[in-house]
């Protein structure tokens, strides 16, 4: 089954609503997929995603049951398939831990977008829009995702 954890620094607002979004947009796909998220940073480890990230994703029907913060470790480098960064400050952070062996698993989160913005930006220190940014952003990579999922299913590279 094709593993995939979602990266920001804390998992806190970011890598949980991609975790969430993900996992209804890969389920309504027919996708049966390991989906997680985890932060390169430790701040929150137990805690339930922020408040306002949640608020907004359940607005348009995400769930966050079962989600918790928790930090990124070694074996998620071994263990997953695709390790997808918010942004390029996590990016370099998964890139330094990561072994070699395994540096083609760690992306972007939006190079599945079509879209001129390259990172999803922290909303944690700014108000409603940030947070409703965030979201959106996440839904189009999700979709590009989605679609890559599907396509690797297709060639049957990986099983899905």
């Amino acid at each position: 089954m094709l593993r995939i954890v979602f990266v920001c620094l804390g998992n806190i607002c970011r890598s949980p609503t991609a975790e969430a979004v993900f996992r209804h947009k890969a389920s309504k796909a027919g996708l049966h997929l390991h989906i997680d998220s985890a932060g390169t940073a430790g701040y929150h480890v137990g805690a339930k995603p922020d408040k306002r990230s949640m608020a907004v994703a359940r607005e348009q029907g995400y769930d966050f049951n079962g989600i918790s913060c928790r930090k990124v470790s070694d074996a998620d480098f071994v263990e997953c398939d695709l390790i997808l960064a918010m942004d390029n400050a996590n990016l370099d952070s998964l890139r330094k831990r990561c072994p070699e062996e395994h540096q083609q698993k760690v992306q972007l989160m939006m190079s599945y977008a079509d879209t001129e913005f390259s990172e999803v930006p922290d909303p944690y220190y700014g108000g409603q829009k940030g947070f409703s940014l965030v979201l959106d952003l996440i839904e189009q990579a999700s979709d590009g995702l989605v679609t890559h999922c599907q396509a690797l299913t297709k060639l049957n590279k990986v099983k899905v």
